[in-house]
């Protein structure tokens, strides 16, 4: 007997709220005053999943094929993807007079990757003003900029647009060649950097660093994550303008000001953010390369960003240096992180690596192109990111579909799925130990 929807568990519900409200946005698309020159199905899924997963990928251009009504769209699906679904119901619940139940309770745990039900709802609500409040803020900032180039319509439009799918690190842009003709515009760098930095870095850091003013009263998760942020940009910035400095296609025509406004940006873009303000496709190799590693980390839990996610990374390589050190456990500021942890980190990245290897290994074979873009495509669509090096725009079919499959995976997680479509059996029966030789 087929499951009734109330009946699902959380992962699989919100699987499933996904995928209607991607196919919703694809028929919607697909209407004659969604687009001016038509578009095909392939091509309209392809966009309501790339603004479902806030990845910013695209096989047309945005403001081209679109017209403002199906620019609208791709917005609020940018919005709803980013700040989560769940958010977005509780709040309207509430306005309603509806009751939250258990049920509800633990969808809206699983879509803000929680680790338990306890202020989940208040979360929810703080999150959506939160979030609200910080776009029209940016809106301000980049109105004031644009307003005056390109009038009061087109001026405010560009900036709500961008706002929000800065916000929600989606990188959709209504240009063709994204940010890159801002490349050295201090106001567009630092408005834009700033909103998908704080989008990324995770809710529950900022309202964490809100409460408590002290960095020793933070949480050790906002510990983690405000150093590791700090230090992976930084150190981002320094490899990205050496890399690059005398790259013509990229910033080696720059003035030295320039090359450190399009570092920065392109240092901390890869955080599943997805603009860019030089063109991706011209950076050198290394640059690349390093660039699939961000996009790969991604930002922070509970965020608009991608990737396994910052967090995740450091407790591998906690665990590793802590095996290396012959401890039992691995510890951060004097304290022990569960082997749970440990384990469930391990899990999503090697599920994480297993899809991009799928992807890669599928777009080999579909595809007519080198093996270095198709691995950057592949992991800009699991990160969540956008960054292309034009590879996307030309795929197949079949290609299209399995990047496809790649942002959805990306954005809900690997384990959501896993927990979704395994069958979970916890351990009554303990069998004797023995060892496996490794290494």
């Amino acid at each position: 007997m087929k499951k009734k929807l109330a009946d699902l568990e959380p992962p699989q519900l919100l699987i499933v709220i996904f995928l209607s409200l991607i196919l919703i946005g694809t028929i919607l698309l697909m209407l004659p005053f969604s687009n001016k020159d038509g578009i095909s199905f392939v091509n309209a899924l392809f966009t309501a999943t790339s603004a479902m997963t806030v990845t910013g990928l695209v096989v047309v251009d945005t403001g081209g094929a679109y017209t403002l009504f199906g620019e609208i769209i791709i917005l609020l699906l940018i919005q709803l993807g980013g700040l989560g679904i769940m958010t977005f119901a509780v709040v309207i619940f509430m306005a309603l007079g509806k009751k939250i139940g258990f049920k509800q309770r633990l969808l809206v745990k699983q879509a803000l990757n929680q680790s338990s039900l306890g202020g989940v709802i208040l979360l929810a609500k703080k999150l959506l003003l939160f979030s609200l409040i910080v776009e029209s803020i940016a809106v301000v900032f980049l109105a004031a900029r644009w307003v005056p180039e390109m009038g009061w319509s087109k001026g405010v439009y560009a900036s709500v647009f961008h706002a929000v799918s800065a916000f929600n690190n989606a990188g959709f842009s209504i240009w063709s060649n994204s940010l890159s003709d801002y490349v050295m515009d201090p106001v567009i760098n630092l408005v834009i950097t700033l909103l998908f930095i704080i989008g990324g870095i995770g809710f529950t850091v900022v309202f964490d660093m809100w409460r408590q003013k002290e960095f020793k009263g933070y949480s050790l998760h906002t510990k983690v994550m405000v150093v590791g942020t700090l230090s992976i940009n930084v150190f981002s910035i320094l490899m990205l303008f050496i890399l690059e400095y005398n790259n013509p296609g990229t910033i080696g025509s720059l003035p030295f000001y320039g090359k450190i406004q399009a570092a920065y940006f392109q240092a901390v873009t890869p955080r599943t953010a997805g603009f860019n303000t030089i063109d991706t496709g011209q950076m050198e190799d290394a640059s690349l390369f390093y660039t699939i590693v961000l996009m790969f980390i991604g930002g922070g839990s509970a965020s608009t960003a991608g990737g396994i996610k910052l967090t995740t990374a450091l407790i591998l390589i906690l665990g590793t240096v802590a095996f290396f050190k012959g401890k039992q456990h691995a510890v951060i500021y004097r304290r022990s992180i569960r082997d749970y942890v440990v384990y469930r980190s391990l899990a999503l990245t090697m599920g994480s690596i297993i899809v991009v290897m799928s992807a890669v290994f599928i777009l080999n074979i579909t595809e007519k192109a080198p093996f270095l873009p198709l691995l950057f495509e592949s992991v800009s669509a699991f990160g969540t990111v956008g960054l292309s090096m034009g590879v996307t725009a030309g795929l197949s079919t079949l290609g299209k579909i399995t990047v496809i499959i790649t942002m959805l995976v990306g954005k809900l997680g690997p384990l959501t799925f896993a927990f979704a479509f395994a069958r979970q059996t916890p351990d009554i029966i303990q069998y004797p130990e023995e060892d496996i030789i490794t290494g």
